[in-house]
């Protein structure tokens, strides 16, 4: 498909995911790497409770506050 018919589909409000090819599609800086970090049980408890408290997992509350300081910076 051209750049000007695929453009002009999409003014016109038209479905055009099924002329995109998203089998190499990604997020620029969201690749991910796992680490492995070690915790005192004291702080993983405490890390438990935080998360249940707010409905998500552990590995979520830990992202979630280590963006929110990454991000103060």
């Amino acid at each position: 498909m051209k750049a000007k018919s695929f453009d002009k589909k999409f003014d016109e409000g038209k479905d055009i995911v099924s002329d995109l090819d998203l089998t190499k599609t990604r997020r620029p800086n969201q690749e991910q790497r796992r680490v492995n970090v070690d915790f005192p049980t004291w702080m993983i408890e405490s890390l438990d409770r935080e998360a249940g408290r707010l409905g998500v997992t552990r590995q979520s509350i830990i992202k979630i506050w280590l963006a929110e300081r990454l991000e103060q910076r």
